[in-house]
């Protein structure tokens, strides 16, 4: 173990990391790296008293006790992508950063989901199988050739985009379905972009790389499996959970798909009683998409730098949280706060996945622009995007979806001294393409309380927070009476009503605060109502 030297910073190693790491860390001026992989929780508990960063794998735990016992902890790295194993609400709250390393495991995860769909579509594991047994079955493992197919890519993130520049490279035609990745990032990518619908029917392989939610847990179950063409191959070596275990080992017995390749699974290691283990012309990995040297080398490497950075320099730019509020940054915190909101109005209320948002603000605070167009897009990307979004990362995050946010100043609005308007559009460079949604918003008052007070060509004012349901309709009686019955009959409680009208226009515009989300069979009905055209639910907490 390093002893520390009087003066220097001292990070903690609760989990092994590569000599790549520990070497760039003790290079650094002013640190001092203590290996406790082989220490007890007690032992680690106290070994975070004074240290300045803490280093981990998925090995170790970060609690909220863990972290209170750690009195002058500024950094905690996490040495992979994932960081379930962190709290990171608690160290938020602590103040501090936590990092990651999601880029140095992309080529090895990519490499690794083109290899089960090599084997899966060769049948590799079976003629290694039959070959061991002393059998020579040539006739009957006959795979199919992936030239000249299909490949559809669900998700075109990092490791979605290195698996397309593959399967080009093997002659494949790839159809992609990600509905936050506009069109021009699709043409560089060489890619046609379908629904999910349009999708599943039309490519011979499947291969999925979006991250886990409870939205989309299960996302790839019966229907969707019946839905996928006689024949095809599913790959998943995203995240466990994506796919219906039982659903998908049906499948695969019925003869409906070929075959298929897992890297993860709902449950890991995957459980005895698991119905995939019976199931015909499945290859499995046990979770080995970052199972590389090459990857770990980087991994620790990476995640080195960035601790060394943020500490000897007070580089926070890879942390997946922000390790300060918003308010203390120059008083802009309340100018953030709507930004974030009207991202969040925004992306409730375009469907069509744009190609640049245009955050004009117009207003006396100086610099305020930066930290603006961040907060805008964690509200627009939040809940479509792996990691954590938050004012730190989400502008890098836009930019590799192919979202490019542009900042404009702007004269103040009228009467709204700190005026923030967002507009999407498609196309690139500034006034090019199509112009999609407007929303805008202003603070009010000594307080500068958030409002919006528009939404696409109508003058509204109301407060972004809690869940609101949009509504378009034509103006004319016997809606509000309507839309209030359905609500009611849905045993949702209305708190607030706000309408505009168009001037001679004949439509009028609703926002309806209620005290919990809607489903989406109450939605659909409320749409069917008699003179209503739109209706949108936008969460704004």
């Amino acid at each position: 173990m390093s002893e520390s030297k009087g003066g220097d910073l001292r990070v903690i190693l609760a989990d092994p990391l590569l000599p790549d790491g520990i070497e760039t860390l003790r290079a650094a001026p002013g640190l001092a790296v203590e290996d406790h992989t082989e220490s007890d929780r007690e032992a680690l508990r106290s070994a975070l008293e004074g240290a300045s960063a803490l280093i981990v794998r998925s090995r170790t735990k970060v609690t909220p006790d863990l972290i209170e016992s750690a009195d002058r902890l500024r950094v905690v790295g996490r040495a992979g992508v994932g960081v379930d194993n962190i709290d990171i609400p608690a160290a938020t709250r602590r103040g501090i950063a936590v990092l990651n390393a999601p880029a140095a495991n992309t080529q090895s995860t990519a490499e690794l989901a083109f290899a089960l769909l090599l084997a899966a579509a060769r049948r590799i594991t079976e003629a290694d199988a039959s070959i061991r047994a002393g059998e020579w079955r040539r006739k009957e493992l006959r795979g199919i050739q992936l030239s000249g197919k299909t490949l559809g890519v669900i998700g075109l993130g990092r490791i979605g985009a290195e698996v397309v520049w593959r399967a080009r490279a093997f002659g494949m035609r790839v159809v992609a379905h990600d509905p936050f990745v506009s069109a021009d990032r699709a043409s560089d990518l060489g890619v046609e972009l379908a629904s999910l619908d349009e999708l599943l029917p039309a490519c011979h392989a499947i291969t999925l790389h979006v991250p886990l939610s409870e939205e989309n847990r299960g996302f790839i179950g019966r229907k969707e499996l019946a839905a996928m063409r006689q024949g095809s191959i599913l790959v998943n070596a995203a995240r466990g959970g994506l796919v219906d275990e039982a659903a998908l080992a049906e499948a695969l017995g019925s003869g409906h798909l070929g075959a298929a390749g897992l890297d993860v699974f709902e449950t890991e290691p995957l459980p005895a009683d698991s119905p995939l283990r019976d199931a015909p012309q499945l290859v499995f990995s046990p979770h080995l998409g970052a199972s590389t040297y090459e990857a770990q080398r980087q991994v620790s490497r990476q995640i080195a730098i960035s601790v060394r950075d943020a500490l000897v320099d007070g580089d926070y730019s890879a942390a997946l949280n922000a390790p300060f509020e918003a308010e203390d940054r120059d008083g802009a915190g309340p100018i953030m706060g709507l930004g974030y909101r009207l991202g969040r109005l925004l992306a409730g209320l375009e469907d069509a996945p744009p190609s640049r948002i245009d955050v004009r603000y117009g207003g006396p605070r100086d610099g305020v622009l930066g930290p603006l167009a961040a907060s805008v897009a964690v509200g627009f990307l939040e809940r479509r995007v792996d990691p954590p979004l938050n004012v730190v990362n989400a502008l890098s995050i836009a930019a590799e979806r192919g979202l490019e946010i542009v900042r404009v100043r702007t004269q103040a609005v009228g009467d709204y001294t700190n005026y923030v308007e967002l507009s999407a559009a498609s196309g690139r460079g500034r006034g090019k393409g199509r112009r999609g949604m407007v929303v805008g918003g202003a603070l009010m008052g000594s307080r500068m309380e958030p409002r919006i007070v528009r939404v696409g060509t109508f003058r509204i004012e109301t407060e972004p927070r809690g869940t609101c349901l949009l509504i378009r309709n034509q103006d004319q009686p016997g809606v509000i009476g309507a839309v209030g019955t359905v609500l009611g009959e849905a045993n949702a409680n209305i708190a607030e009503y706000h309408l505009a009208r168009r001037k001679g226009g004949g439509q009028s515009f609703g926002v309806v605060r209620i005290d919990e989300e809607l489903p989406a069979e109450t939605l659909r009905e409320l749409e069917d109502l008699d003179g209503v055209e739109e209706v949108r639910q936008v969460n704004f907490d």
